[in-house]
């Protein structure tokens, strides 16, 4: 490690406010609802902790305090820290339950913590990217080759997808943004229009599909203030980084709308590396009644963004600048341009029991020219999903219970095309000959229930089953009938239970378990053969979750400590052998077990009235290992996994002055991972540090203002930011392991808030 790791401070957004909100039996309640004069200013974490960032909130303060099952808390802060109880509602007095299913949309309900990103974190790192931010978590990394080119890991599941990401589920407002064939692209939301990621790792989220990687919840921001508010934030940085947001929130009443419009362009760090992207995002929410709502959400992107592509270990030394040779000659790229239309009715049919039913609609017209083909996708996506949730009591304790079933059908289209750019007077790709014609109808169906019971006042249990019917229907449209590689694939039924225990003990000490079962379903690549037949022999990869942990609590919470030990056991691992250009080979080739050890601390502290402190400490250490893998005549069985860091740290350090001073910094390293399956190769480790400062105020009444400015990777390090494994040597080259990530680079915002 260098001499970066020696000194590390995260000076950002502290925490002015804070207090806990605990059960009249001593128990933290999270997600309880902070409210001043009406609105939402914040919510409690798994601690019941809460923090109030607003500059201009001063002590004494009145608020009150909502949470279903308990009565509304009015009270008044005259001191940091303090601890408000909530009294528990009789059976008969629980609140109108149009919250339970609700919450599903934007919330994963595991009883067991998982990791919540929110908006004050998100807005301490670059606003280019949720990259950065997600990366600080333990036990998740994100390979970032460009903007537009991301293979998510959590816990080394993901690893050996070869570009993006297609082992884990995610969700935006509750409407599935992962299409048919698993596949999510993180790089088209807008890090200003997110206010919350959640993290579930592993399997455990029975309601949201049982991936074996996970689930990301994405949920968009939501109006605070009544009345309409103006926000802009306008963005400059290295290599031509130009953002620019517009949003508009109107709260009035029943009816709450979000809508932002969003402009990035970035010239890139490296040659045949622009990219541009425009976004409109529209949330609307309308109660009808006391028993109904409405959400509608509509999302619409076009983007654009060149492909530069990986590099030998010799180029990446001596030039990282340019891009692959070929992919310069195309002047390869993607352009696409994606729709997401969804609408939720939640309604309350009695006093314990309600519903909330979605319905959406993706279309994604993708267009790729790359060195050997041209590629020509379009996909029409249609789905529902409904969710039951009801609370009940066992022996006076409240428990409460979901099902429901989440349906989607993909039909894809694709085509490959000749590329003739080397005959094209170097004026990069240009359409030949068509090669092939493909249509697919992908088709997925997932039951779900889950019930948490109150074994004791301390000990709580959750039992969970997810069952899974998945087929895909493949159409040969380019040969005549005779030579057609038509086919159908439908997969076995999957069941996949789930239980997770927490022992609560006092307020600063729990102990938590899971065990569950998970899947993953091959790619598109992975179901055919080269030829273009559908592989009758490849099927989906299946395995156990296992994890232990304790949360730990001092000085009132202001130290948490939460280590926990995972193991994940897969069997039939899916892999996909490259054989050449746009050419692969899928089959279930052995057994992996990915064990590992996280621990997240954070400490938050008042240095005097006016300065607060928050720090971080996230570390990892895995030994992701191939138990049974063989591959032709090499036998790998033992080998450590590809593509997975053994080691990980991010670690932090937050200030803000009363006079909305601030400034932060975050610093990470990165362990060596392995390069091929004999891991005869290794890239190098690496560390970043990325500063941040700037000033909030409120100039007037309605107008809030910030200035911030930032700076990543501030050592200049150079680093491999996504790595491609098992790469391939083609025409006597050398094989291209590395994306070159960017150097040191520098960026300044300006937002302004303005209350209509």
């Amino acid at each position: 490690m260098t001499t970066v790791s020696m000194v590390v401070f995260y000076l950002g957004y502290g925490q002015g406010i804070k207090g806990t909100v605990m059960s009249d039996s001593n128990i933290p309640i999270d997600q309880a609802k902070i409210m001043l004069n009406g609105n939402v200013i914040s919510y409690t974490n798994d601690l019941g902790q809460f923090n109030l960032t607003d500059a201009s909130l001063r002590l004494p303060l009145k608020i009150s305090v909502t949470k279903e099952g308990f009565y509304v808390k009015e009270d008044v802060l005259n001191k940091n820290n303090q601890i408000i109880i909530l009294t528990s509602l009789l059976a008969s007095e629980i609140l109108d339950p149009v919250v339970l299913s609700a919450t599903y949309k934007k919330k994963s309900g595991v009883l067991i913590p998982t990791t919540t990103i929110s908006q004050q974190t998100i807005e301490q790192f670059n606003p280019t990217s949720l990259i950065n931010v997600v990366n600080q978590t333990s036990g998740v990394y994100i390979q970032s080759g460009a903007i537009n080119t991301n293979r998510i890991t959590i816990r080394g599941v993901g690893s050996r997808t070869l570009f993006g990401t297609n082992k884990i589920r995610a969700y935006f407002n509750g409407i599935p943004i992962t299409n048919g064939a698993g596949e999510t692209a993180i790089d088209s939301y807008n890090a200003n229009s997110t206010a919350t990621i959640e993290i579930i790792k592993g399997p455990k989220a029975t309601q949201y599909g049982t991936n074996l990687g996970g689930t990301l919840l994405l949920s968009s921001k939501e109006a605070v203030n009544d009345g309409a508010t103006f926000n802009s934030e306008y963005t400059v940085g290295s290599f031509g980084l130009l953002k620019n947001t517009l949003g508009l929130s109107i709260q009035e009443n029943d009816l709450n709308i979000q809508y932002s419009y969003d402009h990035l362009h970035v010239d890139g760090y490296r040659e045949n590396n622009t990219y541009n992207r425009n976004g409109h995002l529209l949330s609307i929410e309308k109660s009808i009644g006391k028993n109904f709502s409405v959400d509608v959400i509509v999302q619409h992107i076009n983007s654009f963004a060149q492909i530069a592509s990986s590099l030998s270990r010799e180029d990446f030394d001596e030039n990282p600048v340019q891009a692959a040779f070929t992919w310069g000659q195309a002047k390869g790229f993607e352009k696409n341009r994606s729709l997401l239309l969804g609408s939720s009715i939640t309604s309350a049919i009695s006093e314990t029991l309600s519903n909330t039913t979605s319905i959406y609609y993706s279309y994604l017209d993708h267009y790729e020219p790359r060195p050997f083909n041209i590629l020509d996708e379009e996909t029409n996506g249609y789905g529902a999903r409904s969710i039951f949730a009801k609370s009940y009591t066992v022996n006076g304790r409240k428990a409460k219970y979901s099902t429901g079933a989440e349906w989607n059908q993909d039909f894809y289209k694709w085509d490959t095309i000749e590329n003739l750019y080397e005959s094209n007077n170097g004026d990069g790709s240009l359409e030949g000959a068509q090669i092939s014609a493909n249509e697919e109808i992908r088709s997925s169906l997932n039951a779900f229930a889950t019930t948490t019971i109150p074994l004791t006042n301390s000990l709580q249990a959750e039992i969970g089953m997810n069952v899974n019917v998945t087929n895909y229907k493949y159409f040969d449209t380019f040969n005549p009938n005779d030579n057609s590689n038509d086919g159908n694939r439908n997969f076995d039924p999957i069941i996949a239970p789930n239980l997770n225990l927490l022992y609560r003990v006092g307020s600063q000490l729990q102990f938590f378990g899971n065990i569950s079962r998970g899947f993953n379903y091959p790619s598109i690549e992975e179901t055919l053969t080269p030829e273009g037949a559908v592989n009758p022999e490849i099927g989906p990869e299946k395995g156990w979750n296992y994890e232990i942990g304790v949360t730990l609590g001092f000085f009132n919470n202001a130290l948490k400590i939460t280590p926990q030990i995972y193991l994940i056991s897969i069997t039939d691992l899916l892999v996909a052998e490259r054989i050449g250009n746009d050419q692969f080979i899928g089959r279930n080739a052995g057994k992996t077990e990915h064990k590992g050890i996280e621990t997240e601390i954070t400490y938050s502290e008042d240095i005097t009235q006016k300065l607060s402190l928050q720090s971080y400490a996230n570390i990892e250490y895995n030994a992701h290992q191939f138990i049974d893998f063989i591959d032709g005549d090499e036998d790998f069985s033992g080998n450590d996994l590809t593509g997975v860091p053994k080691n990980k740290i991010s670690v932090g350090l937050s200030l803000q002055h009363d006079t909305g001073i601030f400034m932060s910094t975050n610093y990470q390293y990165i362990g060596t991972q392995p390069l091929t399956d004999e891991n005869s190769l290794y890239s190098d480790a690496f560390e970043l540090l990325n500063i941040q400062m700037g000033i909030r105020k409120r100039l007037f009444n309605n107008l809030d203002f910030e200035l911030l400015a930032g700076v990543d990777n501030v050592a200049n390090i150079k680093y491999a930011s996504s790595i491609l494994i098992n790469a391939s040597s083609f025409g006597g080259n050398a094989p291209r392991y590395y994306y070159p990530g960017n150097p040191r680079n520098v960026y300044s915002s300006l937002r302004l808030s303005y209350n209509l």
